[in-house]
């Protein structure tokens, strides 16, 4: 079954993006969040996303107007999936979180919706069972910044049916992704199964008082040729995302230098709203942090 209307849950760092990038493609799209309020906030960073598609796509206004006429908005489950093809769900990186809504989700949507979730770390069979059809689930994630990072990784459980991740294969493809699929559940995946052990080591040595942020960066930058440092980029994915992932792994293991990690960033940037990029600072602050200085590496 050809997929033409796709419904995104969740409009944070990722699935904002998400839900453009589709758009702009041409699918319908359907934006769903627990309320108003928080959609409000979405239709402003489309805005805001537009400007980028300007500058990194060179897309014409006209191809941007078309994205927006794609996208619809609702914060009712039901009237979200009434017509979905495919649901791509970017709720928080919190197993319960998912599992709530996937309970939900399942009882409104019909039949023919395929499921996906674009979790960074947890893995499809986790929930697989919790979403009443297995084989029609599996693991859609994308990197940040997808319109100029387009990887989508593409990853089945054991149960998910073959034709099903080959639509989903090339449904990406279809929105202008490098399709990337996974031939078994693998934790993090590709992408992150090589960054998440950068970023935390890179947090370990922030916490354990071995260097500041900049020169964690300048090091990582300098040494490798890389772009930028590990602290660049974990404000463009997003603080809580980087808290969310400590935390589970403190309660999990009890490990006191994640106890310490989760303690640091929840006092330094959760509470004080410093999520990165998205609120204009975290490790750095933005629109022009340090790392884009000419001076920064000398």
């Amino acid at each position: 079954m050809e997929i033409k209307n796709v419904t995104v849950a969740g409009s944070g760092v990722l699935g904002y993006q998400i839900a453009f990038q589709t758009a702009f493609h041409g699918f319908n799209v359907t934006v769903y969040d627990i309320n108003d309020k928080v959609l409000e906030k979405a239709k402003a960073k489309f805005d805001n996303l537009a400007q980028a598609y300007k500058k990194d796509l060179q897309a014409t206004d006209t191809a941007l107007a078309a994205a927006k006429s794609n996208l619809q908005y609702t914060s009712d489950l039901a009237v979200a999936l009434k017509e979905a093809d495919l649901l791509i769900e970017a709720v928080p990186e919190n197993p319960q979180i998912k599992i709530d809504f996937y309970k939900k989700a399942r009882a409104v949507a019909p039949e023919k919706t395929r499921f996906a979730t674009n979790s960074s770390t947890l893995l499809p069979s986790q929930f697989a069972a919790e979403t009443g059809r297995p084989e029609k689930f599996l693991a859609l994630h994308f990197a940040n910044e997808i319109w100029k990072h387009n990887t989508a990784e593409i990853m089945g459980h054991p149960g998910t049916d073959k034709q099903v991740f080959d639509q989903v294969v090339e449904f990406a493809k279809n929105i202008g992704m490098i399709a990337l699929p996974l031939h078994k559940e693998q934790p993090g995946y590709i992408v992150n199964s090589l960054l998440v052990p950068l970023l935390g080591a890179a947090t370990d040595l922030l916490v354990n008082n071995v260097a500041d942020v900049q020169t964690i960066d300048k090091t990582w930058m300098v040494a490798t040729g890389a772009p930028v440092g590990p602290f660049a980029i974990l404000d463009v994915v997003g603080i809580t995302t980087a808290y969310n992932i400590n935390k589970m792994e403190a309660d999990a293991t009890g490990d006191p230098l994640k106890v310490k990690t989760v303690a640091f960033l929840k006092e330094n940037f959760i509470d004080k709203n410093k999520l990165g990029v998205a609120t204009g600072e975290g490790f750095y602050k933005y629109p022009n942090p340090a790392f884009t200085d000419p001076d920064f590496l000398t």
